[in-house]
């Protein structure tokens, strides 16, 4: 007979998450490639100054980007939405991380926010989560934002249902309507009924105010 611990099945190799920057600093860019290479869990990819520069290098699809806003050529919103567009996971780490920049930046379809005096720990941890299909704001950009939210709707609570809160936070991470159909698994006709309740409870319009009350609400790491 042979040996039980022989037959056992190997443990699964641990998850390797595929990660693409794009940085136009040479410094800040060495240490970003420095962290992402020394991390167990993360497979470099395509390192460039430019979106364009990183659009004809072989990423795979589905990758965590993390992507500075004021670069050359297409840059701010605009270099978030085409990243996005390549099918990839955005997380913007800028030295531009006022209301604005945040804002625009989510409502682009940014997986996350942080600012570029993060430390290794906590732009990995931010990695980990968008990797896992999550959103990620820093807590201090997250306190700016919940504090511009309470200042704008002062007033009574606002009480979403369980699927409503659903919807407002994949729709906050930046999901389409169409994906946050098929994630639920409701049609989007269902979604965008969701959307509509939670636009009269909620008094906003724009996935800006969607990412706003996310946040407020405790939806989005």
């Amino acid at each position: 007979m042979s040996d039980p611990e022989e037959t056992q099945t190997p443990p699964p190799p641990p998850r390797r998450i595929h990660v693409g920057v794009i940085e136009d600093h040479p410094l800040y860019r060495y240490a970003l490639t420095r962290v992402l290479t020394e991390a167990p869990d993360v497979e470099l990819g395509a390192v460039a100054d430019s979106v364009a520069r990183f659009a004809v290098q072989d990423q795979p699809a589905g990758s965590v980007v993390v992507l500075d806003l004021k670069l050359r050529g297409v840059q701010d919103a605009a270099a978030v939405l085409e990243v996005g567009q390549m099918g990839h996971k955005v997380l913007v780490v800028s030295a531009h991380a006022e209301q604005p920049e945040v804002l625009g930046a989510m409502q682009a379809g940014a997986k996350g926010f942080l600012s570029k005096d993060v430390d290794g720990d906590e732009l990995l941890r931010a990695i980990r989560t968008i990797a896992d299909d999550n959103a990620y704001v820093s807590p201090t950009l997250a306190g700016m934002i919940i504090q511009d939210s309470e200042e704008r709707h002062a007033g009574p609570k606002i009480v979403l249902s369980e699927r409503e809160k659903q919807v407002l936070r994949l729709v906050a991470a930046g999901e389409r309507d169409v994906d946050v159909a098929e994630i639920l698994n409701i049609s989007v006709r269902t979604v965008r009924s969701y959307l509509d309740r939670i636009r009269d409870k909620t008094g906003e319009r724009r996935r800006a105010g969607f990412v706003r009350v996310a946040i407020r609400e405790g939806l989005l790491r």
